[in-house]
């Protein structure tokens, strides 16, 4: 989702970046109401269904990776870039920032969608929320959960946890863009750098989907 954010951001400006931000955190409150309501579980009780989803997330990501690839090039801007022509293309520069907003909050929306360690983490974290007793947060984290067990435990039950939680998610989609385009505009080479490095993060956990699930099909 960050890398998506990142691409968005330093390519199109800060509204695509929290737009896309925007989109993953609507797949977040998604899935925690269906998650609450115990409608996702079935995601856990059917391995096909879940290896189905991972495959499907890892097809989007090295599309997307792909696409941030091609957008490397294109990152690269002329030093006098936004001094010639600024006035006769404010419309033009106007409808193709809102176009890809759009973009940037589809391309989050449906990745966050497709993503079964998205549905896991509010199986488990989320859900545990509004439990009353304590949560080990870090414990639950793909590959790594067993090493970063005891990290961090909260005390849940509280509404105001399930508040604050999408609260601190609500002000990264909007601190982390904007930093992001306030670097990009000092360092004219930060965009291809940030693009590169989003397709390298999409394609690695692209590739990475993709040897999961055709693992579990064939075992």
């Amino acid at each position: 989702m960050n890398a998506i954010i990142a691409e968005e951001s330093v390519l199109h400006g800060w509204l695509s970046g929290f737009k896309a931000g925007l989109g993953a955190m609507t797949a977040d409150a998604i899935f925690f109401v269906l998650a609450a309501l115990g409608v996702v579980a079935f995601v856990e009780e059917f391995p096909t269904l879940r290896a189905a989803m991972v495959g499907v997330g890892g097809v989007l990501m090295l599309y997307f990776a792909y696409g941030a690839a091609q957008d490397v090039r294109s990152s690269f801007r002329p030093a006098d870039a936004g001094v010639e022509g600024a006035s006769g293309g404010d419309a033009a520069v106007d409808a193709d920032a809102d176009r890809t907003a759009a973009t940037g909050f589809t391309k989050a929306f449906v990745l966050a969608l497709t993503n079964p360690y998205q549905i896991l983490f509010w199986l488990t974290i989320g859900v545990g929320l509004l439990d009353p007793g304590t949560l080990d947060v870090l414990a639950e984290t793909p590959y790594v959960g067993a090493r970063l067990a005891g990290l961090l435990v909260v005390e849940t039950g509280s509404p105001a946890l399930v508040v604050g939680f999408f609260g601190g998610i609500l002000v990264w989609v909007t601190g982390f863009p904007a930093a992001l385009v306030g670097a990009e505009r000092r360092v004219n080479s930060l965009a291809p750098v940030v693009a590169g490095a989003s397709a390298l993060v999409l394609a690695g956990f692209g590739v990475l989907f993709l040897s999961q699930a055709a693992g579990a099909f064939l075992s």
